[in-house]
């Protein structure tokens, strides 16, 4: 986030003067439709998206977990857009240039509850548009790229995951508001870890987190709120009881057990 005027909300919905302060996180409280409920089709019909409201993201870290196809990368890229990020990702301050096709529905048709305070920086991170963030940051294209916040090589000249870790460390920082779109997709075991680890040091230095991930590891970050997302929409859910964490537990258990069904399933 940027100290612009505005209170950040995409177009379609009246600006006013933002009078808050820059302070500690967390900034988004939660959501709420600005748009009759009573419609049918797209978004209600997307269980997730028809009880965001019943996400409470107070907490540092807020996680969303779920299987695939239950609406965690469509909830964030919807808090995304109602604040006003690019839908390719990227910071609001420049990479929110970027061209964006956003979905219409969302467009004025959701609004964040804020706190008294607002952040300094934000950045939108999906790794389905990576590519494009990393090439338009690598080409200078609009503004000359400070590297150092990048590990000091450009990014198409690192490991995928080299480059999403050297983004994290020199982009993630206090005082600041971080949207994840499945960050592990790039990321070992280690860099997992790391992620968790850049963003405990974030968090500890007033940052907020809002993160869909199917990741064991990202999942265990302390300070955090897990919400499980399925057929039946959004519930909160304790580590132990996610299906990505007894799942990821019984397959090291008996990995051929697993493996076994899976195969005799596919035949």
């Amino acid at each position: 986030m940027s100290g612009d005027d505005d209170d950040g909300r995409v177009s379609g919905v009246a600006r006013r003067r933002d009078q808050r302060r820059f302070g500690p996180g967390p900034y988004i409280l939660g959501a709420r439709w600005l748009i009759n409920r009573s419609g049918q089709g797209f978004p209600f019909d997307v269980p997730a998206l028809a009880t965001i409201e019943q996400l409470d993201p107070d907490r540092p870290v807020t996680l969303l977990a779920g299987d695939n196809g239950t609406g965690k990368s469509t909830v964030i890229e919807a808090i995304a857009q109602m604040m006003g990020f690019a839908s390719q990702g990227g910071e609001l301050t420049r990479l929110g240039e970027l061209p964006a096709v956003p979905r219409a529905i969302f467009t004025g048709a959701l609004g964040p509850v804020l706190s008294a305070s607002k952040p300094r920086e934000g950045y939108f991170l999906r790794a389905e548009s990576f590519f494009n963030i990393a090439t338009f940051i690598d080409s200078g294209e609009r503004f000359a790229p400070d590297l150092s916040l990048y590990g000091d090589v450009p990014l198409h000249d690192q490991s995928h995951g080299q480059s999403f870790l050297a983004l994290a460390q020199g982009r993630f920082g206090g005082q600041s508001l971080y949207l994840l779109d499945e960050p592990e997709a790039a990321l070992s075991v280690s860099g997992a870890l790391a992620l968790v680890a850049i963003v405990v040091r974030a968090v500890s230095a007033g940052a907020q987190f809002i993160i869909a991930t199917h990741s064991p590891i990202i999942l265990a970050c302390p300070y955090a709120r897990i919400y499980e997302l399925d057929d039946a929409g959004v519930r909160s859910c304790d580590y132990d009881e996610l299906d990505a964490v007894r799942l990821t537990r019984g397959f090291m258990l008996a990995p051929d057990r697993y493996l076994r069904a899976a195969l005799e399933a596919d035949a």
